[in-house]
């Protein structure tokens, strides 16, 4: 396991968008972040940061700052989980009322159902008939 972390000049989100591609396809690759503010780029896995950085260049002029192993994260102090508040279940008055309500609902959206009308050659001779 290695981090490397790697300089990278890139202008515009579409060039960005093709290193995050390139580095992640590359085997052994367990973690990227870009900090697009500093333009790093700091690669965890098994890889080769050489052949990391010809890849790049294709895209973007690419330098490596440091190799080194993986930092461990920093552990954030765990807050005590604070008590939520059941929450309320319906009465039942209130759900009959929701009901009527969503009877009333579904019958004012129904529509009519249409009847068409079919004629055939036989009532009319006169009728538009492709054959």
């Amino acid at each position: 396991m290695k981090q490397v972390v790697l300089k990278v000049n890139f202008h515009d989100e579409r060039t960005r968008k093709k290193i995050m591609k390139t580095v992640s396809g590359n085997s052994g690759v367990d973690s990227i972040s870009m900090d697009s503010k500093d333009m790093k780029l700091t690669v965890t896995g098994d890889v080769d940061p050489v052949s990391l950085v010809s890849k790049l260049r294709k895209h973007c002029n690419a330098d490596i700052l440091s190799v080194g192993p993986p930092k461990a994260p920093e552990k954030k102090k765990e807050e005590p989980k604070k008590e939520e508040p059941k929450k309320q279940e319906p009465k039942k008055d209130d759900l009959a009322e929701f009901q009527k309500l969503w009877i009333a609902h579904q019958n004012a959206q129904m529509v009519p159902l249409q009847h068409y009308y079919v004629r055939s050659v036989d009532e009319d001779p006169n009728a538009c008939v492709i054959c």
